[in-house]
C-alpha cells in the first residue's frame, strides 16, 4: 500500500528558506516556496527583491511515515514540521493550490506581515529627514505612504512619511 502524500509546513532556520527549498528539491521531493516583491528596505538602493511570502517557512509533500518526515528533517536548516502533540498536521491541499495561484499572478500580495501596524499603535520614524519623530500611527494611505498624528503643544498634526521608514514601537500598548 502506497501512503498518501499530504503537504506540510516546514519550519526553517532563520533566512534559510531558499536553501531548504533548493536541497529538499534535490532530494526529489516536491516541496514549494511561496514568494512576494517588495522593494528593498537597504538605504542605499530601491530594488525589488522576491522574499518569501511566510517568512520561516517551506511546505513540503512527505506521508505521515515516521521515515519519510526524517529525510526531509534532515535538510540543511530544517527545524520542524509544524503539528501538536500527536505529530505533525497536514496544510490542505486546496490551500497550497491557492496560494499557487496566488504567487503566480505577479500581483502585489498583502500579508499579515505588511499589516503590521494598526491604528492607534504608537509609532516612530526611522529614517529621513523627520527620524526620531515619535507619534500615532493613523492610516495607510496607499503606495508606500503612512500617516501618523503627531502632539506638539497639546494640539495634533499629521504627517505623511514613507511606510518603509515607520516603526511600530515595541512594548508600549500590546
Amino acid at each position: 500500500m502506497i501512503e498518501q502524500l499530504n503537504w506540510f509546513a516546514l519550519l526553517t532556520r532563520s533566512n534559510f528558506e531558499q536553501i531548504v527549498y533548493t536541497n529538499i528539491v534535490k532530494k526529489k521531493i516536491e516541496a514549494f516556496l511561496p514568494k512576494t516583491k517588495r522593494k528593498s528596505r537597504r538605504k542605499d538602493r530601491s530594488l525589488m527583491i522576491e522574499t518569501p511570502l511566510f517568512p520561516g517557512y517551506v511546505f513540503v509533500k512527505s506521508t505521515f511515515n515516521s521515515g519519510d518526515q526524517l529525510n526531509v528533517l534532515k535538510t540543511i536548516g530544517a527545524v520542524r514540521l509544524l503539528g501538536n502533540q500527536s505529530g505533525p498536521v497536514p496544510v490542505p491541499g486546496e490551500q497550497i493550490e491557492s496560494l499557487k495561484i496566488l504567487t503566480s499572478a505577479n500581483m502585489d500580495l498583502i500579508t499579515g506581515e505588511n499589516v503590521r501596524i494598526k491604528k492607534g499603535d504608537p509609532v516612530i520614524i526611522s529614517e529621513g529627514p523627520m527620524a526620531g519623530v515619535k507619534g500615532e500611527f493613523t492610516r495607510y494611505k496607499g503606495k508606500g505612504r503612512v500617516v501618523i498624528k503627531i502632539e506638539v503643544l497639546g494640539q495634533y498634526a499629521g504627517v505623511e512619511a514613507e511606510e518603509d521608514s515607520v516603526e511600530k514601537i515595541p512594548g508600549l500598548f500590546a
